[in-house]
Order: C-alpha cells, then structure tokens, then sequence
C-alpha cells in the first residue's frame, strides 16, 4: 500500500521532551472557515451542502437549491467569524485557520482580517469537497490551485494541510510532490506528531481530532454549549495530567457556523477561561508545533 498503517506509533516510549518553556501539554484551536466553498447549484454540483449544517438530510428535492442550508452557511461568514475573530483577538490568543482556499476568495473581508493577523494557515482544499472522490491528477491541481490561491487572497501561503475528512491513498505523496507543504493533518490517530516515509521523504504530520471538535453539536453527540464545554474541559485536564510526564496535543476543532451561535459559543469561553494563566500550558499554532517538532525531533531521533 503506498499508505501503510501504522498501529503501533510511540506506544509505552513517547518521546522525553518538553514544549517551549518547559510546557507539557500544547493547545491549539482550529478554525475552519469553509463557508462559500460547499457543495451547491451553483457550482455546478447539482445538489446543496448537507453537511455539518443545523439539518441531517436536506428537505428540498436533490437538484434543487436549498436556500435554508446556504442562509445556514452564511451565518458562518456574517456573524459567526466574526464573533470567534473578535474573541481571539481580544485574549491575543494564536488561531489555525483550516482554510478553504474559495472562502476566502469570496469573503475577501474575512481574508482580509487573517491577514492582519499572525495567526497560521493550513490549506483546506480548494473547495470544501471530499479528495478521496478525485483522481489523482485532479486532486494534484486542486493541491497546487488551493496553494496559490491562499497565498494571492491573505499575502501568505498555507503552511500544512487538511482533507475534508479524509485524505486518498494519493493525498500524501501529491502533498510531498508539490512541495509547498511543511506537514499534513489527515490523521487522528496520535497525541503528538510524527514522521512518516513518503516517496523516500520524510514528511511531517500533525495529527487532528473529531472528539474535542464542535461538529460534535451536529452529530447529536452533545446539545449544549455546557455539555460541549465540559467535554472540552474534561480532556484537557485529562491531557493537563498527563503531560507531566509525557508531551501532549490538544486540538480543538472549531466552525464559525456551529461554534459562532451564541449558546455554543459559551463553550468556548468558559474552556478559555479555563485554561488561562496556566504557565505550563503552551496555546500555540499549527505552524509553531511543526516547527518546535523539526527542530526538537528530527526524523533520525524518532523510534
């Protein structure tokens, strides 16, 4: 397989490092600004998003525009951004923006305000589509397409990447041929970074979760802004524990159309108030984890 998995990872010897300041537990919140990229008519898709939107199942007939699901992606671009924006800006808080690349060429405001800050960028595709549907020569220039956009619409370009959901078998090498990506989050199966071979490279991946995401509310798994809030809490002071002895990611997963309506959004405070003041606690981007790891845990150090 050209993606062979991998069960054992670090098993009983993680590695004996600690985050920048002697941290040991690292925490980095994920926004994912996809609002505009969707599945709809007028793409040219023949159906509308149903996904990760207020309904399961859409209830207009497939071929037609559903207006309810697009006015429910939009309110992640109206208002939802803008509540989490306001917020991390507030606290001077560090951002990943798991961006499609369309979004942002069609909210030139929102790209306007990741550019004004230093928060970090992980391509999310060019479209908010599924890659494991595309061949391989497609999803190489959607690859390369989402790069260059990125770069034109916020003045920087994506320093990882991220598959809606799941990368193809092809993702990772298409990823390592293009060679504008510092590393992939198209895994959920670790704590901590890791290297992998790809090609005869050593590439870098920097693991996400489905768990501590708030795409939780959507699924039925939790209700409310309390429910989520606990969750969230609970696994950092599991992690928080844990890290005393052995180096841990937390990420959390957020979408301005889930996370941006009010009775969630308090989630999200009360787990910032939660984790605030704590000096072994490292709140940190993407981009930084990958380049503590390169510089911390080469390849040749890894099990």
């Amino acid at each position: 397989m050209n993606r062979p998995r991998d069960l054992a990872g670090y098993g009983s010897n993680p590695p004996d490092i600690r985050w920048p300041n002697g941290a040991g537990l690292a925490v980095n919140f994920v926004l994912n600004v996809e609002e505009g990229s969707e599945y709809s008519i007028g793409d040219g898709d023949g159906r509308s998003e149903s996904a990760l939107s207020e309904v399961r199942a859409s209830r207009v007939p497939q071929g037609a525009r559903d207006l309810a699901a697009e006015s429910m992606y939009e309110y992640g671009s109206r208002v939802g951004f803008w509540r989490i924006h306001d917020l991390f800006r507030k606290h001077d808080l560090p951002l990943t923006v798991f961006a499609s690349a369309l979004a942002l060429e069609r909210t030139p405001d929102i790209a306007a305000a990741i550019a004004a800050t230093d928060w970090d960028i992980c391509a999310h595709g060019y479209r908010w589509i599924e890659h494991y549907h595309l061949s391989p020569e497609t999803e190489a220039d959607q690859i390369a397409l989402a790069h260059n956009s990125i770069l034109k619409s916020v003045g920087r370009a994506p320093r990882g990447w991220y598959c809606r959901y799941s990368a193809s078998t092809a993702t990772r090498g298409l990823l390592v041929a293009h060679g504008g990506y510092d590393y992939d989050s198209d895994a959920y199966n670790d704590d901590l970074p890791y290297w992998t071979e790809v090609d005869g490279n050593q590439h870098l991946v920097v693991p996400y979760t489905m768990v501590t995401n708030d795409a939780k509310f959507l699924s039925g798994d939790v209700f409310s802004g309390r429910d989520f809030g606990d969750l969230l809490i609970d696994s950092f002071d599991v992690l928080h524990k844990e890290a005393e002895t052995t180096p841990r990611i937390m990420s959390v997963g957020l979408h301005s159309r889930i996370i941006g309506h009010p009775g969630r959004f308090a989630a999200l405070l009360r787990f910032i108030d939660h984790i605030a003041g704590r000096s072994d606690v490292w709140v940190c981007g993407r981009d930084q984890i990958a380049d503590f790891w390169r510089s911390t845990m080469a390849p040749d150090q890894a099990r």
